[in-house]
Protein backbone atom coordinates (compact mmCIF):
# COMPACT_ATOMS: atom_id res chain seq x y z
CA UNK A 1 0.00 0.00 0.00
CA UNK A 2 0.98 3.45 -0.73
CA UNK A 3 2.26 5.70 1.99
CA UNK A 4 0.42 8.91 2.35
CA UNK A 5 2.04 12.19 3.86
CA UNK A 6 -1.32 12.86 5.94
CA UNK A 7 -3.42 9.30 5.90
CA UNK A 8 -2.57 6.14 7.58
CA UNK A 9 -4.07 3.64 6.21
CA UNK A 10 -4.41 -0.38 7.18
CA UNK A 11 -6.10 -3.42 6.50
CA UNK A 12 -8.21 -4.83 8.76
CA UNK A 13 -8.69 -9.30 8.32
CA UNK A 14 -7.63 -8.18 4.90
CA UNK A 15 -10.81 -6.96 3.37
CA UNK A 16 -11.86 -3.62 5.40
CA UNK A 17 -9.66 -1.17 5.29
CA UNK A 18 -9.43 1.76 7.45
CA UNK A 19 -8.46 5.26 6.17
CA UNK A 20 -7.40 7.71 8.89
CA UNK A 21 -6.68 11.30 8.56
CA UNK A 22 -3.81 11.94 10.82
CA UNK A 23 -3.60 15.56 11.71
CA UNK A 24 -4.58 15.45 14.92
CA UNK A 25 -2.70 18.41 15.98
CA UNK A 26 -4.74 20.39 13.62
CA UNK A 27 -7.70 18.42 14.29
CA UNK A 28 -7.13 16.90 10.90
CA UNK A 29 -7.95 20.11 9.12
CA UNK A 30 -8.05 19.41 5.30
CA UNK A 31 -5.69 21.81 3.46
CA UNK A 32 -4.33 21.01 -0.11
CA UNK A 33 -2.52 17.57 1.18
CA UNK A 34 -4.75 16.19 3.29
CA UNK A 35 -7.18 16.43 0.03
CA UNK A 36 -4.50 15.31 -2.83
CA UNK A 37 -3.89 12.18 -0.74
CA UNK A 38 -7.71 11.54 0.50
CA UNK A 39 -8.40 11.42 -4.27
CA UNK A 40 -5.37 8.99 -4.43
CA UNK A 41 -5.95 6.76 -1.59
CA UNK A 42 -9.31 6.22 -2.83
CA UNK A 43 -8.52 6.30 -6.30
CA UNK A 44 -6.13 3.27 -4.90
CA UNK A 45 -8.88 1.54 -3.09
CA UNK A 46 -11.22 1.77 -6.00
CA UNK A 47 -8.72 -0.57 -7.76
CA UNK A 48 -8.80 -3.44 -4.82
CA UNK A 49 -11.08 -6.11 -5.89
CA UNK A 50 -10.10 -8.03 -2.80
CA UNK A 51 -11.78 -5.44 -0.41
CA UNK A 52 -14.83 -5.25 0.63
CA UNK A 53 -15.74 -2.62 3.29
CA UNK A 54 -13.72 0.85 3.68
CA UNK A 55 -14.06 2.71 7.49
CA UNK A 56 -13.06 6.50 7.37
CA UNK A 57 -12.08 8.22 10.35
CA UNK A 58 -9.51 10.67 12.26
CA UNK A 59 -7.15 10.93 14.69
CA UNK A 60 -7.28 12.49 18.40
CA UNK A 61 -10.29 14.23 19.43
CA UNK A 62 -11.92 15.21 15.79
CA UNK A 63 -13.04 13.89 12.27
CA UNK A 64 -11.83 16.86 10.89
CA UNK A 65 -12.61 19.90 12.43
CA UNK A 66 -13.33 21.69 8.87
CA UNK A 67 -10.78 23.32 5.81
CA UNK A 68 -7.20 24.98 6.91
CA UNK A 69 -9.04 28.41 7.64
CA UNK A 70 -5.41 29.63 7.77
CA UNK A 71 -4.49 28.66 4.76
CA UNK A 72 -8.01 29.67 2.90
CA UNK A 73 -7.78 33.15 4.69
CA UNK A 74 -4.55 34.58 2.06
CA UNK A 75 -6.38 32.86 -1.22
CA UNK A 76 -7.35 34.79 -4.29
CA UNK A 77 -10.48 33.96 -5.58
CA UNK A 78 -8.74 32.17 -8.39
CA UNK A 79 -7.19 29.81 -5.81
CA UNK A 80 -10.03 29.73 -3.86
CA UNK A 81 -11.74 28.16 -7.03
CA UNK A 82 -8.47 25.41 -7.75
CA UNK A 83 -9.21 24.68 -3.59
CA UNK A 84 -12.57 23.72 -3.82
CA UNK A 85 -12.07 22.05 -7.50
CA UNK A 86 -9.86 19.69 -5.39
CA UNK A 87 -11.66 19.37 -2.85
CA UNK A 88 -14.87 18.17 -5.27
CA UNK A 89 -12.33 15.70 -6.75
CA UNK A 90 -11.32 14.17 -3.35
CA UNK A 91 -15.38 14.12 -2.20
CA UNK A 92 -16.06 12.25 -5.39
CA UNK A 93 -13.06 10.22 -5.37
CA UNK A 94 -14.40 8.95 -1.76
CA UNK A 95 -18.30 8.79 -2.73
CA UNK A 96 -17.33 6.74 -5.91
CA UNK A 97 -15.81 3.79 -3.61
CA UNK A 98 -17.43 0.74 -5.57
CA UNK A 99 -17.69 -0.76 -1.50
CA UNK A 100 -19.78 0.54 1.13
CA UNK A 101 -17.70 3.43 2.68
CA UNK A 102 -18.43 4.32 6.66
CA UNK A 103 -18.08 7.40 7.86
CA UNK A 104 -16.55 6.63 11.52
CA UNK A 105 -17.32 10.33 13.24
CA UNK A 106 -15.56 10.01 16.30
CA UNK A 107 -15.19 13.64 17.46
CA UNK A 108 -15.85 16.78 15.44
CA UNK A 109 -17.09 16.63 12.08
CA UNK A 110 -17.47 20.36 11.16
CA UNK A 111 -17.59 21.84 7.38
CA UNK A 112 -15.48 20.07 5.17
CA UNK A 113 -15.28 17.15 7.84
CA UNK A 114 -19.49 16.71 7.55
CA UNK A 115 -18.95 17.37 3.67
CA UNK A 116 -16.25 14.32 4.02
CA UNK A 117 -18.67 12.12 6.09
CA UNK A 118 -21.19 13.03 3.90
CA UNK A 119 -19.53 11.13 1.13
CA UNK A 120 -19.79 7.81 2.81
CA UNK A 121 -22.92 5.61 2.95
CA UNK A 122 -23.46 5.05 6.36
CA UNK A 123 -22.60 7.56 9.13
CA UNK A 124 -22.02 6.81 12.80
CA UNK A 125 -21.24 9.23 15.70
CA UNK A 126 -19.85 8.84 19.06
CA UNK A 127 -21.47 10.24 21.62
CA UNK A 128 -18.24 12.85 21.96
CA UNK A 129 -19.06 13.98 18.36
CA UNK A 130 -20.31 17.04 17.06
CA UNK A 131 -21.51 18.11 13.46
CA UNK A 132 -22.10 20.77 11.35
CA UNK A 133 -21.88 23.29 8.23
CA UNK A 134 -20.96 26.85 10.00
CA UNK A 135 -19.18 28.49 7.02
CA UNK A 136 -21.82 31.11 6.89
CA UNK A 137 -20.05 32.40 10.12
CA UNK A 138 -16.77 33.05 8.13
CA UNK A 139 -18.77 34.96 5.00
CA UNK A 140 -18.64 31.62 2.64
CA UNK A 141 -20.91 28.64 2.08
CA UNK A 142 -19.75 25.34 2.05
CA UNK A 143 -17.26 24.17 -1.06
CA UNK A 144 -16.99 20.35 -1.59
CA UNK A 145 -20.66 19.61 -1.79
CA UNK A 146 -22.44 20.31 1.36
CA UNK A 147 -25.17 22.56 0.09
CA UNK A 148 -26.09 19.57 -2.45
CA UNK A 149 -25.16 16.01 -0.39
CA UNK A 150 -26.82 17.58 3.04
CA UNK A 151 -30.16 17.83 1.49
CA UNK A 152 -30.44 14.79 -0.28
CA UNK A 153 -29.10 12.74 3.26
CA UNK A 154 -31.96 14.44 5.41
CA UNK A 155 -33.83 16.36 3.76
CA UNK A 156 -33.95 20.22 2.44
CA UNK A 157 -35.54 21.83 5.35
CA UNK A 158 -33.35 20.37 7.80
CA UNK A 159 -30.20 20.79 5.61
CA UNK A 160 -31.29 24.81 5.33
CA UNK A 161 -31.15 24.74 8.93
CA UNK A 162 -28.20 23.70 9.26
CA UNK A 163 -26.71 25.48 6.29
CA UNK A 164 -28.02 28.89 7.08
CA UNK A 165 -27.58 29.14 10.75
CA UNK A 166 -24.46 27.55 10.86
CA UNK A 167 -24.92 25.88 14.33
CA UNK A 168 -23.55 22.21 15.29
CA UNK A 169 -25.97 19.28 16.38
CA UNK A 170 -24.70 16.79 18.65
CA UNK A 171 -24.66 12.78 18.38
CA UNK A 172 -28.89 12.27 19.36
CA UNK A 173 -29.55 15.01 17.45
CA UNK A 174 -27.69 13.75 14.50
CA UNK A 175 -29.56 10.41 15.05
CA UNK A 176 -32.92 12.01 15.54
CA UNK A 177 -32.68 14.01 12.17
CA UNK A 178 -30.90 11.11 10.02
CA UNK A 179 -28.16 12.00 9.59
CA UNK A 180 -25.95 9.44 11.64
CA UNK A 181 -27.53 5.76 11.63
CA UNK A 182 -26.64 5.18 15.54
CA UNK A 183 -24.26 6.60 18.68
CA UNK A 184 -22.01 4.51 20.10
CA UNK A 185 -19.64 5.31 23.18
CA UNK A 186 -16.87 6.75 22.34
CA UNK A 187 -15.18 4.19 24.59
CA UNK A 188 -16.36 1.41 22.11
CA UNK A 189 -16.54 3.55 19.16
CA UNK A 190 -14.52 1.68 16.51
CA UNK A 191 -14.70 -1.66 18.00
CA UNK A 192 -18.77 -0.71 17.10
CA UNK A 193 -18.21 0.40 13.52
CA UNK A 194 -15.79 -2.51 12.87
CA UNK A 195 -18.47 -5.22 14.07
CA UNK A 196 -20.80 -3.25 11.32
CA UNK A 197 -18.40 -3.37 8.93
CA UNK A 198 -17.67 -6.88 9.19
CA UNK A 199 -21.31 -7.62 9.14
CA UNK A 200 -21.12 -6.16 5.52
CA UNK A 201 -17.87 -8.31 4.42
CA UNK A 202 -19.88 -11.55 5.36
CA UNK A 203 -22.20 -11.17 2.76
CA UNK A 204 -21.91 -11.75 -1.28
CA UNK A 205 -19.16 -9.37 -2.30
CA UNK A 206 -20.44 -9.17 -6.02
CA UNK A 207 -24.16 -8.76 -4.39
CA UNK A 208 -22.87 -5.74 -1.98
CA UNK A 209 -20.90 -3.64 -4.88
CA UNK A 210 -24.46 -4.44 -7.61
CA UNK A 211 -26.37 -2.63 -4.78
CA UNK A 212 -24.31 0.25 -3.63
CA UNK A 213 -23.73 0.70 -7.54
CA UNK A 214 -27.89 0.23 -8.47
CA UNK A 215 -28.69 2.56 -5.35
CA UNK A 216 -26.15 5.38 -5.97
CA UNK A 217 -27.49 5.54 -10.07
CA UNK A 218 -30.46 5.05 -9.45
CA UNK A 219 -30.85 7.97 -6.63
CA UNK A 220 -30.52 10.99 -9.59
CA UNK A 221 -33.10 8.76 -11.87
CA UNK A 222 -37.44 8.57 -12.09
CA UNK A 223 -38.31 5.98 -10.55
CA UNK A 224 -39.50 3.37 -13.87
CA UNK A 225 -35.68 3.72 -15.61
CA UNK A 226 -34.29 3.38 -12.20
CA UNK A 227 -35.99 0.15 -11.56
CA UNK A 228 -34.71 -0.79 -14.70
CA UNK A 229 -31.43 -1.01 -13.76
CA UNK A 230 -31.88 -2.74 -10.42
CA UNK A 231 -33.97 -5.45 -13.07
CA UNK A 232 -30.33 -5.90 -15.09
CA UNK A 233 -28.41 -5.91 -11.87
CA UNK A 234 -30.71 -8.86 -10.45
CA UNK A 235 -30.85 -10.71 -13.58
CA UNK A 236 -26.57 -10.51 -14.06
CA UNK A 237 -25.96 -12.10 -10.72
CA UNK A 238 -27.52 -15.54 -11.92
CA UNK A 239 -24.00 -16.07 -13.84
CA UNK A 240 -22.22 -15.41 -10.77
CA UNK A 241 -20.28 -18.62 -8.57
CA UNK A 242 -21.42 -16.24 -5.43
CA UNK A 243 -24.89 -16.61 -6.18
CA UNK A 244 -24.66 -20.09 -6.43
CA UNK A 245 -23.10 -20.63 -3.32
CA UNK A 246 -25.37 -18.04 -1.30
CA UNK A 247 -28.58 -20.22 -2.59
CA UNK A 248 -26.80 -23.51 -1.79
CA UNK A 249 -26.01 -22.15 1.43
CA UNK A 250 -29.22 -21.07 2.50
CA UNK A 251 -30.79 -24.38 1.38
CA UNK A 252 -28.13 -26.40 3.14
CA UNK A 253 -28.23 -24.61 6.21
CA UNK A 254 -24.37 -23.46 6.24
CA UNK A 255 -22.43 -20.13 6.09
CA UNK A 256 -21.88 -19.09 2.97
CA UNK A 257 -17.80 -19.35 1.42
CA UNK A 258 -17.79 -16.41 -0.65
CA UNK A 259 -15.00 -15.99 -3.32
CA UNK A 260 -15.48 -12.56 -5.07
CA UNK A 261 -16.76 -13.85 -8.43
Amino acid sequence: MTEFQTLQLERRDDDIAILTIDRPKRLNALNEQVLADLRAAAEELADDDTLRAVVLTGAGRAFVAGADISAMSEMTEEQADTFGRLGHQAMNAVASLPVPTIAAVNGFALGGGLELALCCDLIYVSDKAKLGLPEVGLGIIPGFGGTQRLGRRIGWQQARRLVFTGAPVGAEEARTIGLAIDVFPLDSFMEEVLAVAATITQKGPIAVRRAKSVMRRGSELPLKEANEIELQAFAGLWDTDDRAEGMAAFLEKRPPNYKGS
